[in-house]
């Protein structure tokens, strides 16, 4: 984790002018980003989360600004991006081929694993579902695709299924049998109910005020796709403590029914969703970390391995009774 591009004061004071926020104040990096550069700034009008878009073009900044936006005004917290002055929802960066975006600084801290309890499960599935409730509103022409959809994820691993890493052996064969049975299920996953999906809803995408969830938080990943995906990538998150903790995912899914009932075809789809979104979590890491030999810890393959394991056995079926 890093800051990619460097931005000091006289580049900050040029995007506060670009947005029309005043004198700065003052500005910190923010060393907590895995694909963007992001800074915290306070100007004479206020303050401000900062984000470079790395390696984005134009039309997936915008599209992103635009989907954040209008959830915003129908209800899901997550700040709405500030507009330049130039009218767009975003800036170019001087000198770079990139893209700025700012938003109204939100406060917050993330939660460890064993800070989660049911009663924030249950919060937090009931932001996802508002989520999902708002995204359903939105025009179908706003759909896009998924970067991690199904052929992708094989494609992904087919790059290293053939290796003779001693440490990639057992994850191989789990993925495979794990992509199987997902290519064997997609009629099944295609009659759950469909929609605008975050796509990432870690627990480093939300803020929390004490009980409060104050923000939902990065939506680059964001696309059309299943909602129960959705949901299966925050139990995958939320609802592991060293294995699967039930009572948590039980609590997360209550929450997120209040809002939102699943469906039938959702009730179907979830069991195989959760050993999914285990299995792109694992290759995602073992591609992006692993064998690019970047040290991060808290990516490491084995940890979603796990969980991919976990889900074959009884604790898919404990989850599911609790549904």
């Amino acid at each position: 984790m890093g800051v990619f591009t460097v931005l000091g004061e006289p580049e900050l004071a040029a995007v506060a002018k670009d947005f029309g926020l005043d004198e700065v104040t003052r500005f910190a990096s923010i060393a907590a980003g895995t694909i963007n550069s992001n800074f915290e700034l306070e100007t004479a009008r206020g303050h401000y989360f900062v984000r470079v878009n790395e390696g984005k073009a134009e039309p997936d900044v915008a599209w992103e600004a635009r989907t954040v936006e209008a959830l915003a005004q129908r209800g899901v917290v997550t700040p709405a991006p500030l507009v330049a002055q130039d009218g767009r929802p975003y800036a170019p960066l001087p000198g770079h081929r990139k893209w700025i975006s700012v938003f109204p600084w939100r406060p917050g801290h993330h939660l460890s694993p064993v800070d989660v309890t049911p009663e924030y499960a249950g919060r937090l599935g009931e932001a996802l579902a508002q989520l999902h409730v708002a995204g359903l509103e939105l025009p179908t022409s706003w759909w896009r695709g998924s970067i991690y959809d199904h052929a992708h994820l094989l494609t992904r691993f087919e790059r290293f299924a053939r290796s003779d890493d001693p440490a990639l052996a057992h994850a191989t064969a789990i993925l495979r049998e794990e992509l199987a049975e997902g290519t064997r299920t997609l009629a099944l996953r295609a009659a759950a109910t469909r929609g605008l999906i975050h796509g990432d809803l870690f627990r480093d995408n939300v803020l929390w005020q004490g009980d409060e969830l104050t923000a939902i938080l990065d939506f680059e990943q964001a696309s059309a796709g299943s909602l129960v995906y959705d949901l299966a990538v925050c139990i995958n998150d939320w609802c592991w403590i060293d294995r699967p903790a039930i009572d948590l995912a039980a609590a997360l899914v209550a929450g997120y029914q209040r809002v939102r009932p699943l469906t039938a075809g959702d009730r179907a789809a979830l069991p195989i969703e959760l050993r999914c979104a285990a299995a792109r979590f694992t290759i995602t890491r073992i591609t992006d970390v692993y064998l690019a030999r970047v040290r991060n810890p808290e990516k490491d393959f084995r940890a979603f391995l796990a969980r991919c394991e976990a889900w074959r056995g009884q604790a898919l079926g404990q989850v599911m009774a609790t549904v």
